[in-house]
């Protein structure tokens, strides 16, 4: 099932703390383009009828039952790029772009 790393968790805190959206879930989405490449898509977000929910890290996420076949595999983390700007960032091995991290 999809996860969320401690790292991820805290900045999502942070997010819905300063945002105001404390006690909304947060939602996920995934589109797959044309190449084969996911695009993912997040916010807060309440509940709907017929949302998939569940925790992960203490962070309460729902998504529509048509994104769970992208996402299951799905890991969000967050971390510092090599630019030096951070960024939340989905390590998916269903996406054709995906490469595992390395430990270097």
């Amino acid at each position: 099932m999809f996860k969320v790393t401690p790292t991820a968790a805290e900045q999502v805190a942070k997010a819905a703390k300063q945002g105001g959206t404390e006690g909304f879930s947060l939602r996920l989405a995934a589109v797959q383009k044309p190449d084969g490449s996911i695009d993912y898509r997040m916010g807060f977000d309440e509940i709907g009828e017929d949302d998939i929910r569940f925790t992960s890290e203490g962070v309460d996420i729902v998504m529509a039952p048509e994104f769970v076949p992208l996402l299951d595999t799905a890991v969000m983390d967050f971390v510092t790029l090599d630019d030096g700007n951070q960024h939340f960032i989905f390590l998916n091995p269903k996406d054709p772009t995906y490469k595992p991290p390395s430990d270097a």
